[in-house]
This record gives structure tokens, sequence and C-alpha cells, in this order.
């Protein structure tokens, strides 16, 4: 697994590394300069309301977003644990949501095609495969990945959050992250009926142990009933 955390580090420098507002740093958005414009309209729908990293944010959680529900469809069909096809439900709500913001403000949709594994830009490509070839290689591993990518949504967007100030993009964002919460608890959940170690990657001991130690939120998360299905109920390793 380590050497799939170096991969997925690499490759979401790589994949904000043309970009001049934003930077990534151990699957991280950095802090940049940059002064966010202000909204003169709730109802415009033009680029020129959005400062470049706001639309940089919103085309990679895009593609992001579609890269969870990718993996984890593809890790249904490797391993038949509901939990996969019930989060790869939500990850598609969650890239729907902010596919709705890129309409808003004329933004080009990075996703040319909804099929698994095919993204504009290749870094995403790549990783697509690394993650599914990990999760391929056991139930534990799957897990894992699962944990992982959730891990790594939950720094990415709050990271964001720290810039981004335009309500509507704050107001998805914020729910994808609950989203994001709730899928590692579940994840987790079945890690430790596995009888497996997990430690966390891309946030902090403390922030996990906040996270998981609590209970799933509730309100307007677009998620489904993601903790049911785990191998003792209808899974299979």
């Amino acid at each position: 697994m380590k050497h799939l955390i170096l991969k997925t580090t690499v490759l979401s420098i790589a994949l904000l590394a043309g970009s001049t507002s934003a930077q990534a740093a151990g699957g991280k958005w950095q802090q940049n300069n940059q002064t966010n414009t202000s909204s003169t309209s709730s109802t415009t729908t033009t680029t020129s309301q959005l400062t470049t990293f706001e639309s940089t944010s919103l085309k990679f959680m895009r593609e992001e977003e579609k890269l969870a529900r990718d993996v984890y469809l593809t890790l249904y069909n490797r391993w038949g644990v509901p939990i996969f096809q019930n989060i790869a439900n939500s990850e598609q709500t969650h890239t729907d949501k902010v596919a709705e913001l890129l309409v808003k403000y004329n933004i080009e949709d990075p996703v040319k095609s909804d099929a698994i594994g095919d993204y504009t830009d290749p870094a995403f490509t790549e990783l697509y495969h690394a993650l599914v070839d990990s999760g391929s290689q056991s139930y534990e591993a799957a897990l894992m990945v699962g944990a992982q990518i959730e891990e790594l949504d939950i720094a990415d967007l709050q990271e964001q959050l720290n810039i981004i100030k335009k309500t509507d993009i704050t107001n998805v964002y914020s729910n994808l992250l609950k989203g994001s919460r709730n899928h590692l608890r579940s994840f987790y959940s079945l890690i430790l009926q596995g009888g497996f170690d997990y430690t966390p990657v891309h946030i902090s001991q403390e922030e996990f142990d906040a996270i998981v130690n609590s209970d799933m939120e509730t309100g307007n998360t677009n998620t489904t009933d993601t903790q049911t299905g785990g191998r003792g109920r209808g899974g299979r390793r």
C-alpha cells in the first residue's frame, strides 16, 4: 500500500502542475495568494465570476468524484460487496452536483464520456488503474483503497473550502465533505469487522479518529445506506 500512497501523491501533484493558481501536495490543495472575486449576480452564468482557482477546482472535483465512482463500481464487480455499489451511487450524485455548477458558470466539462476509467486528464486514468490494481489484490486491500479515496476527498475538499468563498460552491463542497466522512466511517467499520488494521494517510490520526468515532451525519449528504453490505451480508471474498 505504500507504493499506492506514493503514486496517489505524485499523480495528484501532476494533475495540477499546469495550473498557476493551484498546487497539489500530498493529494491536498495548497492555498495561494490569488484573491477571490466577488459575485455581482446570483443568476449570471459566466466564468468571469469565478477565480481561476475556483474554475480549476470545479473541473478537478468533477473528475475526482467520477474517479471514486469508477473505482468503486469496478471493485464491486471484483468482490461483490454491496458497500462499493452503494457508495458508487452516492459518488454519482456528487459528480452530478459538480457538473451542475460547471453548467451554471459555463465551464467546459472535463468529463467527455461516462465510461468507467475514461478521463480527460491522463493522470486520472493512471490513478484509476493503480487504485483498481491495488484493490483487486484482496478484500482487505479493496477496503483500504476505499478508505484512502475518502480520506483524499476529505483532504482536498477541506483545503479548497479554506480558499473558495462562493456560497453555491461551498454549499456543494460541504455536502460532498459530509458524504465523504460518512463513507470513511462505513469503510472503517468493515475494516474493523474484518480484523484489519488501518492507518490514515491523507488526514491526521487525530482527525481520522474524530470522524470514525462519531455518528453518521444526517442531512443533505446524498448518500445511500452505505453501512449495509459487508461480507457477512452477501459479500464474498
